[in-house]
């Protein structure tokens, strides 16, 4: 009968009101447990009643009208006061981590705070040679026995390296452990899983996000093959979390709160690269579940806010958002993309590879005796890690230093191993434009360098991604990337110079020209690499144009970055996050997945064939007794409300959490609810003998419209509706 189906005291949408029982509603009514998943549904639908509220009380007096402009105005702000604080904090930590990565080698003595570069800025002393020498910045061997070159010099600050890695190290793994134990790894597998609907509490909270700051900037600076771009995620995503508890509208709207954390996943990676279009993008491609076109525009300005602060604090003094600018003079060739898909083949196959290691090793630690001992594996993995980087100039400054110095193209003034190029005596070029040279003696060597750290960093990335400090993946695997193509970049320019008469070369390498730049070989398989690992492919192609400024590049960067994908899509389907969202087990229903199995509905829904039946309520026939029991006995997270016992037609559907809360509200407030009180979920209460306890009606707390499926529907279509609506549960009916 059409007429019964919206009452007065009842809202349009299906959910009953809580205005029935009491003048107030229950506390804590529809919040969620820890480790629960929200219903989507449910939250959108409370958001348009609370909008269909403010519009209605809107017209009636000017305050109420203020009131609904400010709620309307209230994200906008919260994406402001992200952006401010993301920005603040990464300028801090940039700087943070520059001058303590200094420390280990040595100190500034005009003034303490000042890194290595820093310190020789401010000197009068330097020579154009020596640039990096000046008396004011002195290595410990210096300090302490006043010698900087010989044998013991070496041995002090060797070891003094290692003991400043290891306490940064300990004092990080300390922190995590006693403060914050939320604050390891990454974070990205878990700000996805949290964004598709998952609640893990705590993990977005206050002290996440200070010790994660803090522990981030020791372990980057103790020189663990990590980066900080990762944790620049979660750390964002707290500060989006810290923000969006100062206003209801998202602090009692899981869904709402989704979307903020959404804008605020770019704005972490608009400041980890600079790359304010890349992080929106990159939230779109890789962690956001939900993103509807107004979290797009928010994401963007949330960004932009974020990208502005960082470059009002002008971490690297050099006008820029990023370490790694690059300015190459030269254009690239078609037949240049050969090597560049190569690079691509290169970077693919290294992910996959990678991906395999790492999960097989922290499977390892979850398994064996080894996570038993986080603090021992850190210090261990910190140790090999220093003695080992120490003796290789390129493996002992940090990796942001190292890329930087790979991408960079060879200049006149470069006083770099890497640029240590035999010159023409009588060349007489403009100094941008420099022709191919023959590789001089310190080319050779850097080659030799790099070959062994590319090798060092590989293997050890593999161990220390997945430790209890903060670590990110993206700068090492740009590393590893960057050291593999400059490598090839130098050999495809020496052969270039040495054979350019061969037909390949004929068309663009004129003798005495500039046709290749090793730089760009670096760039491209850094994006290679990192695509290799996290199959993302626009939104890297974009964060690394934005990283380099190199615009025209874009479409090498792109073969590569598809090159990268096929090869590691071949091995195994899943990115690095998507792998670790599995190791740990967390409820992720990824949009990506195929679903290949031929079954229906009644196959896979639950109670299976001989299992004891369905727990279900009937709409009049149950004591309060009885669902007290009921509540013991099962851990369901709901109950479907049947018509009888006899035939189970469905009326509705009733959480467990607020079945509970109702129950405890009424025994206190209510007169007369006893043990053996009927719980009614009809909407006329039927006429009672006086004998009778006081009954109590539930039907505000019943869920007039849960969401159904025939029996006879297959699996896909159900995935799919769980996929798209974000459903909690899904009932199975058979007519009715």
């Amino acid at each position: 009968q059409p007429h019964e189906l919206v009452t007065p005291g009842e809202e349009v949408n299906g959910w009953g009101n809580p205005m029935d029982l009491f003048d107030e509603p229950f506390p804590d009514v529809s919040t969620y447990e820890d480790f629960h998943t929200i219903d989507w549904l449910r939250e959108k639908s409370r958001d348009t009643d609370r909008h269909r509220k403010i519009a209605s009380r809107s017209k009636e007096s000017f305050w109420e009208f203020t009131k609904s402009l400010l709620d309307a105005w209230s994200g906008w702000v919260v994406m402001l006061l992200i952006g401010l604080l993301s920005g603040t904090l990464a300028g801090v930590i940039d700087l943070a981590v520059d001058w303590m990565t200094d420390l280990k080698e040595g100190v500034c003595l005009s003034a303490l705070w000042y890194s290595h570069e820093q310190c020789c800025w401010t000197s009068n002393e330097t020579t154009f040679d020596d640039r990096d020498k000046c008396p004011q910045w002195q290595t410990w061997s210096e300090l302490m026995t006043g010698h900087a070159e010989g044998a013991g010099a070496y041995v002090l600050n060797y070891f003094l390296y290692v003991l400043w890695a290891l306490f940064f190290a300990f004092l990080a793994v300390s922190l995590v452990r006693v403060f914050a134990p939320y604050a390891c790894g990454s974070g990205i597998p878990e700000i996805k899983t949290i964004l598709s609907g998952f609640i893990i509490r705590g993990y977005l909270g206050k002290w996440t996000l200070l010790i994660k700051t803090v522990t981030l900037v020791l372990a980057v600076s103790s020189g663990l093959s990590l980066g900080k771009e990762g944790p620049l995620v979660h750390v964002a995503c707290c500060c989006g979390n810290l923000f969006s508890s100062l206003f209801s509208k998202y602090s009692k709207n899981e869904g709402k709160r989704r979307e903020v954390l959404s804008a605020a996943a770019a704005a972490g990676v608009s400041v980890a690269f600079g790359a304010p279009i890349g992080g929106v993008l990159f939230s779109l491609e890789e962690v956001s579940y939900y993103f509807p076109l107004k979290t797009l525009w928010r994401s963007f300005f949330a960004a932009l806010v974020a990208a502005f602060t960082l470059r009002s604090i002008n971490p690297f003094g050099n006008n820029r958002l990023v370490l790694f600018y690059v300015e190459y003079h030269t254009p690239w060739y078609m037949a240049e993309l050969v090597p560049f898909i190569l690079l691509g083949v290169f970077g693919g196959v290294w992910g996959a590879l990678f991906i395999r290691a790492n999960i097989a090793w922290c499977r390892r630690r979850k398994t064996t005796r080894l996570g038993r001992y986080p603090v021992l594996e850190v210090i261990a993995v910190t140790a090999i890690t220093a003695v080992v980087a120490f003796p290789n100039p390129y493996t002992r400054r940090s990796t942001s230093q190292l890329i930087s110095e790979l991408f960079n193209d060879c200049g006149p003034l470069d006083s770099s191993r890497l640029c240590d190029y035999v010159n023409d005596p009588n060349m007489t070029r403009p100094v941008d434009d420099i022709p191919d040279r023959p590789a001089g003696p310190g080319v050779y060597t850097a080659i030799w360098q790099l070959a062994l750290a590319l090798i060092f960093k590989i293997v050890v990335t593999i161990f220390t991604f997945g430790i209890k400090v903060p670590s990110g993946l993206f700068i090492p695997s740009m590393a590893v990337g960057a050291i593999a193509g400059r490598i090839m970049g130098i050999a495809v320019e020496q052969m270039a110079y040495h054979h350019h008469d061969w037909i390949i070369f004929k068309k663009w390498c004129r003798p005495g020209a500039d046709c290749v730049t090793p730089g760009l070989y670096a760039m491209v398989g850094a994006a290679a690499c990192l695509g290799g690992v996290t199959r993302m492919t626009v939104s890297l192609v974009v964060i690394m144009f934005e990283l380099t400024g190199g615009l025209e590049y874009i479409v090498p960067l792109m073969a590569a970055a598809v090159t990268s994908k096929w090869v590691g899509d071949a091995f195994g389907r899943e990115g690095i996050y998507e792998a670790h969202i599995q190791l740990n087990g967390y409820p992720f229903l990824d949009t990506k997945d195929e679903f290949t199995h031929r079954t229906l509905a009644a196959d896979v829904m639950h109670p299976r064939r001989g299992e004891p039946p369905l727990a279900v309520l009937t709409q009049d026939g149950t004591t309060v007794e009885d669902v007290e029991e009921l509540i013991k006995e099962t851990d369901y997270n709901g109950f479907p409300v049947v018509v009888s016992r006899k035939s189970e037609r469905l009326i509705g559907f009733v959480q467990r959490r607020d079945l509970t809360l109702a129950i405890k509200n009424a025994r206190q407030k209510q007169e007369g609810v006893v043990s053996n009180s009927v719980v009614y979920f009809t909407e006329e209460m039927p006429l009672l003998p006086p004998s009778c306890p006081q009954p109590l009606k539930l039907r505000c707390i019943l869920n007039l419209s849960p969401f159904t499926v025939t029996d006879h529907t297959p699996m896909e279509t159900v995935v799919d509706i769980f996929r798209k609506l974000g459903l909690r549960q899904c009932l199975v009916t058979r007519s009715g």
